[in-house]
């Protein structure tokens, strides 16, 4: 085989039916360390096969790894071109601190940061900076700015069957945020215990310990929430995901979302007039591939139903814009506590985000993501039957993340440490429990390039053998 002067590589040194993969961490790191630097052209593909003596479709499937990472892409006529530079990849709710050696963090709940459209994102900021009012630059309205509250209500009537007035939205820093506000709502009213499910989110359990609410375990079968036993522990209050919940990736059924309105209207609670109160974290109801959507909770019980969204998993985290819709009769309880909170949220993402969602820009955005994530899901499926073939893998038809149960006494928390001394991030899903439960590993993939996954799972695979 010859070399390149191109990165002096030289192809001797790829191993036996791996030079995409030799290729294109070669690329990857020249691109980190900055010998290839944004916007940098790289080789024609027939012409680096060639000074390689390679195959052409070796160099094609490199460069697609980088641009499906979105470190590369494709101008007409331009050739193909450094986009971004690789970065680390966050975990939210981490069981210790990550490596820095670790290979892939496989962390549920981060969805693929390299294809945020930064493009897109730019044209909308400057167009909304172009046309904002002085006014618009003041300290503003604590529910946030008109024109995202009205592209909000519009989205969600197209996107989740909820019919809302934009008076009713109130926009917050996140689902954390909005979690806030409620549990402070809760308490103050007297409530200091809400269901939740189980296994559920370790974050959002967290986050409510925190402001003073006691977490209730419910079970979580095959139909979602257990409502059955929701009803027999006499609660005023649930917090639940119901279009993709966390971690078991089920949808709650038909049968149990009639049971949960006839639980949410069947007495008057603590909360007087609301009645008994339902706390929809709409988690990765964007994300979908092989099911049909399903309507958010609050359009089937309006005036029960508290509705908490953001685009965390839609654009990226960093945004930290969500949205929170409660029954009229608590509104404005809510809407005083985030003003005195930190009086509102930044104005000028709200318009950027405003625009994205009048322009169409966000629905093209999840268009790309979803193929992309599809790859992603069907690569670390396909790995995990040939490395963890012992392992049962649920919720694959939608989401982030997948959850993969595990047979026998096994211990998942120190099995987790061993993938990460492996250098393989993944929670355990004892984590994620109140009660007991099957063992088992809950695994995020929108983040990580197919050959990483594959990768990442072959590894995993001998740490459970």
């Amino acid at each position: 085989m010859a070399g390149a002067d191109f990165l002096q590589l030289d192809a001797s040194s790829a191993p036996a039916g791996g030079l995409a993969t030799w290729l294109s961490a070669a690329l990857r790191d020249a691109i980190a360390d900055g010998r290839l630097e944004v916007e940098a052209r790289l080789p024609a593909t027939r012409v680096l096969a060639a000074q390689l003596e390679v195959s052409r479709g070796a160099v094609v499937e490199a460069y697609q790894r980088l641009t499906d990472e979105g470190l590369l892409s494709g101008r007409r006529g331009g050739g193909t071109v450094v986009r971004a530079r690789p970065g680390p990849v966050p975990t939210p709710v981490p069981v210790a601190a990550s490596r820095p050696d670790a290979i892939a963090d496989l962390s549920p709940g981060v969805p693929d940061l390299s294809a945020f459209p930064r493009a897109a994102w730019g044209r909308a900021e400057r167009s909304a900076l172009a046309a904002a009012t002085s006014a618009d630059l003041g300290y503003g309205d604590p529910r946030g700015v008109p024109a995202l509250r009205t592209a909000l209500a519009a989205w969600l009537a197209r996107t989740r069957g909820i019919r809302a007035d934009p008076d009713d939205i109130l926009i917050v820093n996140g689902v954390a945020q909005g979690l806030v506000l409620i549990a402070r709502l809760l308490t103050d009213r007297g409530i200091d215990t809400v269901g939740f499910e189980d296994p559920g989110s370790a974050g959002a359990r967290g986050h409510l310990q925190r402001w003073g609410l006691d977490p209730e375990p419910v079970p979580v079968d095959g139909e979602g929430l257990d409502v059955d036993r929701l009803v027999a522990k006499g609660l005023d209050a649930v917090v639940l995901t119901p279009a993709h919940q966390f971690p078991t990736g089920v949808v709650l059924s038909a049968e149990r979302r009639r049971a949960l309105a006839d639980w949410a209207h069947g007495g008057p609670g603590a909360l007087g007039g609301v009645g008994r109160l339902v706390i929809e974290d709409d988690y990765d109801a964007e994300h979908r591939y092989d099911r049909p959507p399903v309507a958010a909770l609050k359009a089937l019980m309006p005036e029960r139903v508290i509705h908490l969204g953001s685009v965390s998993k839609t654009l990226a985290p960093a945004i930290r814009l969500g949205w929170l819709l409660a029954p009229r009769a608590i509104h404005d309880e809510l809407v005083d506590a985030r003003y005195w909170l930190d009086l509102a949220s930044p104005a000028l993402p709200q318009l950027t985000l405003a625009e994205l969602l009048r322009s169409g820009a966000v629905e093209r955005h999840l268009r790309l993501v979803r193929h992309r994530h599809r790859h992603r899901r069907d690569a670390l499926v396909a790995a995990l039957a040939r490395h963890v073939p012992q392992g049962r893998v649920h919720g694959v038809a939608a989401g982030l993340h997948l959850l993969v149960t595990l047979p026998g006494e096994v211990d998942d928390i120190a099995l987790a440490e061993r993938a990460r001394e492996a250098g393989v991030v993944v929670h355990p899903l004892s984590q994620h429990r109140q009660g007991d439960g099957p063992p088992g590993l809950v695994i995020g993939y929108a983040a990580t390039p197919p050959d990483r996954l594959r990768d990442a799972v072959a590894r995993l695979g001998r740490v459970i053998h």
